[in-house]
């Protein structure tokens, strides 16, 4: 199968490309080639003759949509920002990727979503489950809205949506230098309130196996692509800190945190809701292979 990546030089795309390869795909990078940047994709992607050009020279018969223009480093105030031009290619980007590869005759798309966007409530989110649509913090609003029409995008096009928990491994913000982990190290992450968000992680090479495991199935709609074994706010900072030797997180406020941070960020402190990934289990017929954190270790001790 010729597979089309958009987004090959990422998280996701780069333990992806060699997978593909692996199982003996035929892979094209949407830049035209994997040592160019991110940001060569992402300007293709934004200019709507040139993708068309792009996908039509490649001819693929599958593609997978990991485009996002979020850098890694991202601090709390700066973080719906970057999420929110993200929406851009959530949006009509995607269309016209989408529209561009049924002209192509791609038959099979997969995108990017999220699968902690979740309405706030009790236990592991399924893919029933709402999105965050009531009393929806403000800075994450425009995000939630690219994220509905990406999914609306995809399901039109007959393609399916892989939603990745809290994503690590190289390149991520959870990476031994990643940005999140900088803040970690130096003691500037607080479990705010109780800690309650229950955080679902992805390693990227589970992504990317979910990804070879949904080309060639046909399933559609939305799946949760995450570990088997969330873990709590409270829970995550204080062992990510021993393992990095930091110092351990302070205790703050809601109050006092909401000042520093804004809303969305006391949000993804005490508000985030984790997922099941049964259903991706069971359709893909995938399993992690980092189902958890082995004997507690953070995920900057993971990557390679």
């Amino acid at each position: 199968m010729r597979v089309l990546v958009a987004g090959a030089t990422g998280v996701i795309g780069s333990p992806l490309v060699p997978l593909l390869e692996a199982v003996g795909h035929d892979v094209v990078a949407l830049a035209g080639s994997r040592r160019r940047s991110e940001d060569d994709a992402v300007a293709i992607a934004l200019n709507r003759d040139a993708l068309v050009r792009a996908v039509a020279s490649a001819a693929p018969d599958a593609v997978v949509n990991l485009l996002t223009p979020v850098p890694a480093a991202l601090g709390p105030r700066r973080a719906a920002r970057h999420l929110a031009a993200a929406g851009l290619l959530r949006t009509g980007c995607a269309r016209d990727l989408y529209e561009a590869a049924r002209e192509a005759g791609a038959r099979r798309i997969i995108a990017q979503g999220l699968a902690y966007a979740y309405q706030p409530g009790e236990g592991l989110a399924d893919e029933d489950a709402p999105l965050w649509t009531e009393h929806t913090p403000r800075r994450f609003a425009p995000v939630l809205a690219a994220l509905l029409d990406l999914e609306r995008a995809t399901a039109d096009a007959g393609g399916l949506v892989l939603r990745f928990g809290h994503l690590y491994g190289p390149g991520s913000a959870f990476a031994a230098r990643g940005s999140f982990t900088e803040r970690v190290r130096a003691g500037r992450v607080p479990v705010v309130g109780g800690g309650r968000s229950v955080l679902s992680f992805t390693h990227a090479d589970d992504a990317a196996t979910a990804i070879v495991a949904a080309l060639d199935k046909e399933v559609g709609g939305v799946l949760n692509v995450v570990d088997d074994t969330p873990l709590t706010m409270a829970e995550f900072l204080p062992a990510f800190a021993r393992i990095l030797d930091a110092p351990p997180p302070r205790r703050t406020p809601v109050a006092l945190a909401r000042l520093a941070v804004g809303g969305w960020g006391v949000a993804c402190m005490t508000g985030l809701r984790g997922a099941d990934n049964a259903r991706a289990r069971s359709r893909l017929r995938w399993r992690p292979r980092h189902p958890s954190w082995p004997g507690g270790r953070a995920p900057a001790t993971r990557t390679r």
